[in-house]
């Protein structure tokens, strides 16, 4: 951010524009992104489901489905101080619980695949708190906020304007 010198107004950086409309010239795909979402976050905390979006988001540097998890975290009830602290989580477990920590650390494995592999240590520890069915949609919710950060960042989506749906 750079101040202006004529006044103390800040002056923001211009919004850039998205790239592609890629929900618009691809629409099936789009579609399936849905139902994909929908059906990975059957039977996960939804608490968890935002924190792993969050997660992967920043680790995958998407600005706009940061913008959207964080609303969303948010009108569920989340606290600020767990989503601030999510980027540190590591140093900062005793703001998580055990489950959201052992997710955590899987959304890390998977989503930064640097050694090409998840860790043993990281899926045991996530498969002793979780069960099969469990760990199955929590490894597809992982997947899923992945594909859509990769969509998101590929195609510059524009951070800022998502409003959250109402709780129900």
């Amino acid at each position: 951010m750079t101040t202006n010198t004529s006044n103390t107004t800040p002056e923001y950086v211009h919004e850039h524009t998205p790239r592609l409309a890629w929900a618009k010239h691809a629409p099936e795909v789009y579609k399936a992104m849905i139902q994909l979402d929908t059906a990975a976050r059957k039977g996960l905390d939804p608490v968890t489901f935002e924190l792993v979006k969050i997660r992967a988001s920043q680790l995958n540097h998407c600005a706009f489905c940061l913008d959207m998890h964080t609303k969303d975290a948010l009108a569920a009830g989340e606290s600020v101080e767990r989503i601030v602290q999510l980027s540190a989580w590591e140093e900062s477990r005793h703001f998580y619980t055990e489950r959201e920590v052992a997710a955590l650390a899987l959304t890390e494995a998977i989503t930064v695949l640097t050694d090409g592999f998840v860790p043993d240590d990281v899926y045991e520890e996530a498969a002793r708190l979780y069960d099969e069915a469990e760990l199955s949609q929590l490894i597809a919710a992982i997947t899923t906020i992945n594909a859509w950060n990769r969509f998101g960042v590929t195609t510059r989506m524009v951070a800022g304007h998502y409003k959250p749906q109402p709780a129900k």
